[in-house]
């Protein structure tokens, strides 16, 4: 499992999951947004201005980074001490 793989495409799932919700929001009924769950899950964004959904976007992004980052390392030492028992 490559880092740069997973970080890309975690990455690009969670932008493009964001701007779906973001839009999904503009959509439907206040009753129905999450605007409360992306404000406690990215800092200095609020509903809605382009600096904010940018904002969004780049955190989402960042995020995708960060889980391949600390994923893959751990994946990795797994799949070694797995491979270490079965031999």
């Amino acid at each position: 499992m490559r880092i740069t793989t997973l970080g890309n495409t975690l990455s690009l799932f969670l932008a493009f999951s964001f701007t779906i919700c973001i839009l999904w929001g503009l959509a439907m009924p206040a009753t129905l947004h999450m605007h409360e769950a992306w404000a406690d899950f990215l800092p200095g964004f609020s509903w809605l201005s382009l600096p904010s959904f940018l904002l969004g976007l780049a955190e989402s992004y960042l995020y995708g980074w960060y889980i391949a980052v600390v994923f893959v390392p751990i994946y990795r030492f797994f799949e070694k001490r797995s491979a270490a028992v079965s031999e």
